[in-house]
Order: C-alpha cells, then sequence, then structure tokens
C-alpha cells in the first residue's frame, strides 16, 4: 500500500469514530414522548368505554341532568390559561430566566388548582344527588374517564411544585431544565385530553 493510500484513507470520514449515545436530553424526550403515547392510548380505552356504555343510565340519572355547562366553561378556560402560562414558563425556562418561569408557574399552579376544585366540587354535587359511580355504567364510566384526568392533574400540580423547587434550589442547569420541558410536554397532553372529555362526554351529554 502506497504512503498516498494510507493518508487517503486517514482523512476519510469515520462513521464508527463519530457514532456514539445520543445526547441526554434527546434519549430523554423520546422516552417521555412514549410515556405520553402510553398515556393517550389508555385514555383511548376509557373514552372507547364511555361511548359504548354513556347510554347505560339503568333508569338512572343522564347528562343531561347532572352536567352544568357554566361550570365545565370555567374547568375549561382555567386548563387553558394555564396551558398558556405553562408555555410561557417553558419558553422562560429555555431562555434561562428562572425569575420569569417562577412568575409563569405561579398562575400555572392556581387555575390548575383552581380546575381541580370546580371538578372535586362538580363529583361532590353528582354524589349528593345520588349519581354514584356504583348508580350506573354510564357514571362508572364518567367517574373513571374524568376521574382519571383529574389525577393527572393532581400529579401535574405535585410536579409543578416539585420543579419550583428544583429552579429555586439549583437554577435552570441541563438536568432541570430537561425536567421542565417534559412537565411543559405533560401539561399540554393534558389539555388536550380535557378538549375530548369536554366533546365527548359534557357537550354530547347534555343533548
Amino acid at each position: 500500500m502506497t504512503t498516498a493510500t494510507i493518508e487517503a484513507a486517514s482523512n476519510r470520514p469515520s462513521h464508527r469514530r463519530d457514532s456514539g449515545p445520543a445526547p441526554t436530553r434527546i434519549v430523554v424526550a423520546y422516552g417521555f414522548w412514549i410515556f405520553i403515547l402510553s398515556d393517550i392510548v389508555m385514555f383511548s380505552a376509557l373514552f372507547a368505554a364511555y361511548a359504548v356504555l354513556a347510554g347505560n343510565t339503568a333508569g338512572g340519572p343522564t347528562g343531561a341532568d347532572l352536567f352544568n355547562v357554566r361550570n365545565v366553561f370555567l374547568m375549561t378556560m382555567c386548563l387553558l390559561v394555564s396551558s398558556y402560562t405553562s408555555g410561557l414558563g417553558a419558553l422562560s425556562a429555555e431562555q434561562r430566566k428562572p425569575e420569569r418561569f417562577l412568575i409563569f408557574a405561579a398562575p400555572t399552579f392556581v387555575l390548575g388548582a383552581a380546575f381541580l376544585f370546580l371538578e372535586i366540587s362538580e363529583f361532590v354535587g353528582m354524589i349528593d344527588k345520588g349519581a354514584r359511580p356504583s348508580r350506573s355504567a354510564f357514571l362508572s364510566a364518567f367517574f373513571t374517564l374524568v376521574g382519571m384526568h383529574g389525577a393527572h392533574v393532581s400529579a401535574g400540580l405535585i410536579w409543578l411544585i416539585y420543579m419550583v423547587a428544583q429552579v429555586v434550589a439549583k437554577g435552570l442547569r441541563a438536568a432541570v431544565l430537561r425536567r421542565l420541558l417534559c412537565f411543559s410536554l405533560f401539561w399540554h397532553a393534558l389539555d388536550i385530553v380535557w378538549i375530548g372529555v369536554m366533546t365527548l362526554v359534557y357537550l354530547m351529554g347534555v343533548q
């Protein structure tokens, strides 16, 4: 082998030399998307169960008897606006502005907590009227679907408190920023699921 051939081989780009583990941010984002998709599959199954059982009231109250459109509107606005403030908080974190992130985290938490309060109040009011989950298949499917979404909102609020503590204690280092972006994605996904709940359960239920 000539010297020129050896030099040409050494100058040729090596894919094996450039290959290696993916950056942590990509790995985390990929793994979290898998989690989000699995959650969507679960909610899809709950939506399908509700669609099948919505008419099985066993002579009990229907959605038209129980649902309060005004209350649903307030819950929807709370969640939509909280998603907007969450997005602004994520942008502030990307720009390495922890003070602005904390400012937007406050209304995100308050609005999420207000949504949860309204939802729990609705559940309590329905149970007081005798519309318990065991009353009919319709109510069982309703409490399971809407309650599961509420449980996710509760988990999101706890997560947000943890992230605020992380930012205060550690600042917007890379690991904290990755968790914040995952939280923002999770919160937006809850918003999308709620639009489905509002349409299929409440708007169609009052007709």
